[in-house]
């Protein structure tokens, strides 16, 4: 069955839509950009709902979200996308009362220092962390070729106790990751930069950051959560987007592209002026290429590691929590062997998260620090998080309500040596004219940069049809 594209739409230039596989935030991104140029898409997703990751559900007054829980806005692009999305009056900035991030420090909260005053006094790092980190302007560049993890480049520039107390819970906060494997040159590519360019992370942050020394942009959501955005994307996509559809096989044909697709046990063939691939790095891995040179090069993604993460959402009574939890929420770590990565707190950061006189709580559990406590079955693992939280934050009784998600792939880990991925992806590129990879198996992983990676994907398909 051939299904030349969805009605009432402009197509691409041979007349045929640019196939789009993998309905999460970079994929949606991408029919989006082309859409919006008048290119017919179609996307298929082989879930029941796009938006990959991205999840909230409100219950009882409860709204939960089972992923990320804020969207930094921090570049035009992000800006842009919001404002034309249509969801600018919907936007709700993090609460003032959320600017504390608490870290856990022998076993106790401290807040990170929000001011060269905060960081002279904070009891967060020792008077020694603190002067070694002043002397970080004094340190001279490494090699821009040189590949470091993000440990030996914090080590070699801020201190060991530094890595410790900031870096470890912030890369646990982020990637549920490992320092002392992760590359900073992609995982973290700002601060490989700065290095590069200014010599002196200090130097840089200075002339990088607002005079008030806040980074610029700042942390957003909606009303009923993030899920605003891929259902905003998906009214507009309409029936271009395609849910519990999965793609089986990708076939370069002599007169372009064609995809295999199962629907409710329905074979269904789909020829496409282009295709772009956003799908999650084992998946992608798997998927089956014919008349594709190169395409083998794909099966190396499968090594990618990809953390297990659980996130649980537990709400309180206010009088059942000691802490005022005037903050945007803890992160714990690695050295303090605790059985958490963080905790947000979810009805500090925006409003509505928590009926009235309640308090909502988001733990993340798991990460390539602690993958077998992801797998715990529900009980345990609410009554882990129970512990912790009655340890760190005060919390008593029964929670008034819970939800569990698990990831079992979470996030992929940019670990040293990933530009072979990257190569891998550009091989096959290069060999199959109208092949377009991305996502967060190269492109990045929060959601800003998945927003970029589908407008980059979108530029690069109209690019290649003008030629």
């Amino acid at each position: 069955m051939n299904d030349p594209g969805a009605p009432g739409e402009s197509a691409a230039p041979d007349g045929l839509p640019v196939a789009i596989l993998g309905g999460g935030l970079s994929g949606l991104s991408a029919a989006w950009h082309l859409q919006r140029s008048g290119v017919a898409v179609v996307v298929c997703e082989a879930g029941s709902r796009a938006g990959g990751v991205i999840g909230a559900r409100r219950e009882n007054g409860w709204l939960h979200e089972s992923g990320p829980n804020t969207l930094f806005e921090g570049t035009p692009a992000v800006t842009a996308f919001v404002n034309e999305l249509g969801l600018r009056s919907r936007g709700l900035e993090a609460s003032p009362a959320a600017k504390k991030r608490y870290i856990v420090r022998a076993g106790r909260l401290v807040a990170l220092p929000g001011s060269p005053l905060g960081f002279i006094s904070t009891r967060l790092l020792s008077w020694s962390a603190k002067f070694n980190v002043l002397g970080e302007i004094f340190r001279g560049r490494t090699a821009a070729a040189a590949e470091e993890t993000v440990a030996e480049f914090v080590i070699r520039r801020l201190g060991r106790e530094f890595l410790d107390y900031v870096v470890n819970p912030f890369v646990a906060g982020v990637h549920a990751g490992d320092p002392a494997r992760l590359s900073v040159c992609h995982a973290f590519p700002k601060l490989h930069a700065i290095e590069q360019e200014h010599g002196s992370l200090i130097r840089g942050a200075i002339k990088r950051r607002n005079p008030s020394g806040a980074p610029r942009g700042g942390m957003i959501s909606f009303p009923e959560g993030l899920e605003e955005i891929p259902r905003a994307l998906a009214r507009v996509l309409g029936p271009a987007l395609r849910c519990d559809c999965e793609v089986t096989v990708v076939r370069r044909t002599n007169s372009g592209w064609e995809i295999e697709t199962q629907m409710a046990g329905i074979l269904r063939k789909q020829r496409c002026s282009s295709v772009i691939c956003t799908l999650p790095a084992d998946v992608l891995a798997r998927l089956r290429f014919e008349g594709v040179h190169e395409a083998e090069r794909l099966a190396e993604l499968r090594e990618i590691e990809q953390s297990a993460v659980a996130s649980v959402f537990t709400g309180f009574r206010r009088e059942e929590v000691a802490h005022p939890l005037d903050g945007f929420g803890l992160l714990v770590p690695e050295v303090e062997k605790r059985r958490i990565l963080g905790t947000l707190f979810s009805s500090t950061l925006f409003p509505g998260r928590a009926p009235a006189g309640h308090v909502g709580l988001t733990t993340f559990v798991g990460g390539v620090r602690q993958p077998e406590l992801a797998r715990l079955d529900d009980h345990n693992l609410v009554a882990l998080v129970r512990a912790e939280l009655g340890a760190l934050l005060g919390a008593r009784g029964e929670p008034a309500f819970v939800s569990v998600k698990r990831w079992p792939r979470a996030i992929p880990q940019y670990n040293v040596g990933f530009q072979r991925f990257k190569d891998a992806c550009a091989a096959v590129e290069l060999a199959a004219p109208g092949l377009f990879i991305g996502g967060n198996c190269r492109d990045g992983i929060s959601l800003a940069n998945c927003i970029e990676s589908g407008r980059r994907l979108a530029s690069a398909v109209q690019s290649a049809q003008v030629r």
